[in-house]
């Protein structure tokens, strides 16, 4: 499961390293290819929301095959695609993968470890992420320069080929729980301190992705940094997501709602800061460490945070952060791309720092993301 997140974080976000390429093949503009990532999420969104209900007729192991057979198609086809349009359709199919491996995983981690594992399990699972942010944007960036971005996809199709045998080979099977309504998904909204959490994931995921999606642009025009250079320092803002999800893993007992409120602030500070320096490599090149540290600890706190509030039905509530984060994902990426094309790739990171800052003012001191009557853990006395 680990190695499918790592994949599809690749496939999802490879766009990011390879924007410029891409908009100049297909005859886009730079706006118009981030807005490719925002298609994606869209799918994504439909399909978290929709998960639950058709997975519950089928073995779990069969449905993440079946998830993961849907993104080696879609590599296939974005590695094919003539046109613009043939990437959207491509990037749309990739989106039914996204949402529904991510809407099952942490029900599906529930069901495979002990309760007292699951933290750390889901630390596991996210290091996919770390590890996919770490390789994916350098290596693309790199390769992409040697073989064209097309031939950069064409690389993960024998990854996603190997995943879908491992899966076969070691997934057990799991059957299908009781089906979950569709509308039992959006019903949980009316849980005060679940909507205030979908509120709060959503302008951070938005605020993050409004700028991670243009940080090639940024760092093309403002650093002028040299394609060696933008692979370094894309491989270091990725490099530190692996210490971002470990010490977040570690932090998170006890201080839950501190980090979910702080991990936005202190993202909008380091999306400032490098907005500030940017203009030098080395000033740019110590923001985006922080940056890509930062940014790798806010998943692994909310998938934590969804096993903690929404305990009775993590599935129904799987897909709705699922969804949450892919519409913020669109969003922030389609809301990056007009501030882009509209004034300047630095009005772009300015919008994602102020969604960022909105975030952190959702969450506040964490209270009002506790299921009622619910109280602060020790550790996180007067949160």
């Amino acid at each position: 499961m680990t190695m499918c997140v790592a994949l599809l974080i690749a496939a999802e976000f490879m766009p990011v390293s390879l924007l410029t390429p891409i908009a100049r093949d297909l005859g886009a503009t730079d706006g118009m290819a981030g807005q490719a990532i925002s298609i994606s999420g869209l799918f994504a969104v439909l399909t978290s929301l929709l998960v639950a209900t058709v997975a519950g007729r089928f073995d779990r192991r069969h449905v993440l095959m079946a998830l993961t057979a849907s993104m080696l198609g879609s590599l296939v086809l974005i590695a094919l695609a003539p046109s613009f349009s043939v990437l959207m359709v491509a990037r749309a199919l990739l989106g039914v993968t996204v949402g529904g491996f991510w809407a099952l995983s942490t029900a599906t981690v529930m069901r495979l470890v002990p309760r007292a594992a699951l933290a750390r399990a889901m630390g596991v699972l996210y290091m996919g992420n770390a590890v996919a942010t770490a390789v994916a944007a350098p290596v693309g960036s790199f390769l992409g320069g040697w073989i064209g971005w097309r031939g950069v996809f064409w690389l993960l199709v024998p990854l996603a080929v190997a995943n879908l045998a491992w899966q076969w080979a070691s997934l057990p099977a799991m059957r299908p729980p009781a089906a979950t309504p569709a509308l039992r998904v959006l019903s949980l909204l009316r849980r005060r301190h679940v909507a205030f959490a979908m509120l709060a994931v959503m302008l951070s995921f938005g605020g993050a992705f409004a700028t991670f999606t243009y940080l090639r642009p940024f760092l093309e025009t403002v650093t002028h940094a040299t394609l060696p250079q933008l692979s370094l320092l894309l491989l270091g803002l990725g490099a530190a997501g692996f210490v971002g999800t470990s010490a977040a893993t570690a932090l998170l007992p006890g201080h839950l709602q501190r980090l979910l409120g702080g991990l936005p602030l202190a993202l909008a500070a380091a999306t400032l800061a490098l907005l500030a320096g940017g203009g030098a490599l080395w000033p740019a090149a110590l923001a985006m460490v922080l940056w890509g540290g930062l940014n790798a600890a806010i998943p692994v706190c909310w998938s934590n945070w969804l096993a903690q509030g929404v305990a009775d039905e993590p599935e129904a509530g799987g897909g709705l952060m699922v969804a949450a984060i892919q519409l913020a994902i669109m969003a922030g990426a389609a809301f990056g791309g007009w501030l882009l094309d509209a004034f300047s790739v630095q009005a772009t990171f300015a919008g994602g720092a102020a969604l960022l800052v909105l975030a952190a003012a959702t969450v506040g001191r964490g209270r009002r993301l506790l299921p009622a009557g619910a109280a602060p853990r020790t550790h996180d006395a007067g949160t």
